[in-house]
């Protein structure tokens, strides 16, 4: 390459859900853009987290309806599945949009270097390929989206045989019949729902008091109480000490808090989901003035970082770990790096968070906890969706939907729910959030009849002391 092929306006490290959406953006934006990936485009969530386990669980869905069939007057025979063939359709899911993300790279002329990215010094970075070989590009405007791994403790270390990393919990080569989770956030929740459904004993074990730490208290207790029901038990204010491989098992001591009891239980495998920690290894930042906090790289509102023309952007920048968080976080930054008018930062407390369980989870905004601590006096609505028609048509009366508004101003606050689609349900709430809509204008939109999303008028309805079908 001659010194002209070698400098971009924009370089980006990581070609996750945030690198790959900010090349686009600096593409349409007119921008001569290099995204820089090591392994595979598309990055964790695509080929290893958000996408893959989507399908794994839409197959456990279906696994469990299939052993309902009677309640739907319905019957067929020895429904089974075929762990090999479940894994397999995971995987091709995954393959299918990663080469998706490289015929978008290719439509809005991003040129795509395969390698490991280095800041090597003010506006320049290293590439080094799979061969040693080293080429080394430049642009004004650097944004580091390297992602994160697994969060591993301190004699709990994985093994990639007995104890799991969501790598391996997505692609067993035998199942597991008894199977410990430690850590019960998103993933640890959706690999028990996963497993259970297509017939583990699960067990999950949380230091915290309640599963789903990030979410509405009220609404991890009705999902722990259902998760209960399926047969999954829970531990929670307990840890996993310690974990001793013994043959083709691994027994585990699970240690209450504070002092309480300690007992000793066998398991087949081990899946540790107890958190992640940035990629900030080895990609140069000690040559800059990036800031680094506990794992992860401290940005501003825009994603800048403390080194000039250095942003830093997706679950490398800090929580939320979401790959919509990432998305958008990929936009502001191009965008305020190209001195676009109107750019806006993102507005973190309109992120929605969803769990893809059995039931599903969902919520933006305050949890009533964190409202009451922010000071606010707060009216607060709660619909079942037994009281929903689209609900029992559907056999899937096991969810709830809370709202929480501010008594003052009518406010929508934060919306939390549990139930069959909710993760699809939650947008409704982020627009109203977003366009600052009050309790107002929500009880006046006429919702469609019947839907699911007539739970979320009703539990505003109810707010107010006016819900209808309860």
């Amino acid at each position: 390459m001659d010194a002209a092929e070698t400098r971009y306006d924009v370089v980006i490290l990581g070609g996750g859900p945030g690198g790959y959406v900010a090349a686009i953006r600096a593409s349409q934006l007119g921008k001569k853009v290099a995204l820089v990936e090591r392994e595979h485009l598309g990055g964790i969530c695509l080929n290893w987290g958000c996408i893959p386990t989507k399908a794994l669980l839409r197959t456990a869905e279906l696994h469990h309806l299939l052993h309902h069939l009677d309640e739907f007057g319905l019957a067929a025979d020895d429904p089974r599945f075929d762990l090999a063939r479940v894994v397999a359709r995971s995987r091709k899911v995954a393959q299918r949009l990663s080469k998706g993300v490289a015929h978008l790279m290719k439509k809005n002329a991003v040129t795509v270097f395969d390698g490991t990215g280095r800041l090597a010094g003010p506006g320049r970075v290293t590439v080094r390929d799979a061969d040693g070989a080293s080429v080394e590009i430049a642009a004004p405007t650097l944004i580091v989206a390297t992602g994160a791994r697994a969060r591993v403790l301190p004699g709990l270390e994985p093994d990639g045989h007995f104890v799991w990393t969501y790598k391996e919990a997505m692609v067993p080569e035998v199942f597991p019949q008894r199977l410990l989770v430690i850590g019960s956030g998103a993933i640890g929740i959706e690999f028990a729902s996963f497993y259970r459904d297509l017939g583990a004993d699960v067990t999950v074990v949380e230091v915290l008091p309640q599963i789903l730490p990030a979410e509405d208290a009220e609404i991890a207790a009705f999902a722990r109480k259902h998760f209960e029901r399926r047969g999954i038990e829970i531990h929670t204010s307990a840890s996993v000490t310690a974990l001793s491989p013994a043959q083709e098992t691994v027994v585990a001591t699970i240690a209450a808090a504070e002092g309480g009891a300690t007992r000793q239980a066998t398991f087949d495998r081990v899946i540790l989901a107890v958190g992640i920690t940035g990629n900030v290894e080895d990609i140069g930042l000690e040559t800059t003035a990036v800031e680094v906090d506990r794992g992860h790289i401290v940005v501003d509102e825009w994603s800048r970082t403390a080194e000039p023309g250095v942003y830093a952007i997706g679950d490398v920048a800090g929580p939320p770990w979401l790959a919509h968080k990432a998305m958008h976080e990929g936009v502001v930054a191009v965008e305020h790096a190209a001195g676009v008018a109107g750019v806006r930062p993102m507005a973190t407390g309109n992120i929605p968070g969803c769990t893809y369980s059995r039931p599903q989870i969902a919520s933006v905004g305050f949890t009533e906890e964190k409202a009451r601590a922010a000071g606010y006096d707060l009216r607060i609505g709660h619909f079942p969706f037994v009281g929903n028609g689209k609900a029992i048509a559907l056999g899937e009366t096991q969810g709830m939907v809370k709202t929480i508004f501010d008594a003052a101003t009518g406010e929508l606050l934060g919306a939390h729910m549990a139930g069959a689609e909710v993760t699809e349900l939650i947008q409704g709430y982020v627009i109203a959030r977003t366009l600052e809509t009050t309790e107002a204008e929500l009880m006046e939109t006429v919702f469609a009849h019947p839907t699911l999303s007539e739970t979320m008028h009703e539990a505003v309805l109810d707010a107010y002391g006016r819900a209808l079908h309860i």
